[in-house]
């Protein structure tokens, strides 16, 4: 009987303290560590002095010669002379199609059509409202418009306008370029530009050019 007492307090005893355990443990965090360093690191604030970093900063300047990852450098600089030589001889690479095209109006009418009209003819929302005034059509007679142009402008901005640099890409710049340049094209009633069609001339140059039947498939 004494035996049983004793074991059953043992039991009360071990159950008492596995309880104990489970209930202050925290799930998040473990209670042994081995290596804290491994769960815990260091941290440091932004902008912080420290003494492991040159200068104490812990912000430090990216290595001189240095590009942001996905951003391609621009040699045209922000002056007159810049937008100048811009317009003179920088072309757009971006071949044309209608994705290129499509994306190019999409992107357009969310940036810039609100000032220069959907039909780039200087009547957007904002120059009815008369909150800007002054904005010209692309067809305004004088005006310089070409793609290295549009491009620069949209890197630096102009006058009154921004620059877009930060909400659009270079992808972004050729394809909205595209389509400013159709829409001065539509204005002076010139031809606009478009994908490359196929012609019969082509199809059979390209035909010349291919391989003889079964494509250069070796035999096995």
């Amino acid at each position: 009987m004494i035996t049983n007492m004793k074991s059953l307090i043992n039991i009360a005893v071990v159950l008492v303290a596995t309880v104990a355990l489970v209930s202050c443990s925290e799930q998040g965090k473990p209670n042994f560590q081995y290596m804290p360093n491994m769960y815990e690191p260091v941290g440091y604030e932004t902008y912080g002095e420290y003494e492991v970093f040159a200068g104490q900063m812990e912000a430090m300047l990216p290595a001189e010669g240095t590009i942001p990852r996905g951003w391609m450098p621009y040699d045209y600089e922000d002056t007159t002379e810049g937008l100048n030589l811009a317009k003179a001889e920088l072309t757009n690479p971006l071949e044309v199609s209608l994705e290129s095209l499509a994306e190019g109006k999409a992107l357009y009418d969310i940036y810039c059509a609100v000032c220069h009209g959907t039909k780039g003819d200087g009547q957007g929302i904002l120059m009815q409202r008369e909150k800007i005034l002054g904005i010209p059509s692309y067809a305004d007679p004088g005006r310089n418009i070409t793609e290295g142009g549009v491009y620069h402008v949209q890197m630096y901005g102009l006058n009154s306008m921004g620059s877009y640099a930060s909400q659009t890409n270079e992808l972004e710049r050729w394809q909205i370029t595209q389509h400013v340049m159709n829409l001065k094209a539509a204005l002076k009633g010139e031809p606009l530009i478009a994908p490359k069609v196929a012609t019969e001339e082509t199809t059979e140059q390209e035909l010349e050019s291919m391989p003889e039947e079964g494509h250069g498939s070796t035999e096995h």
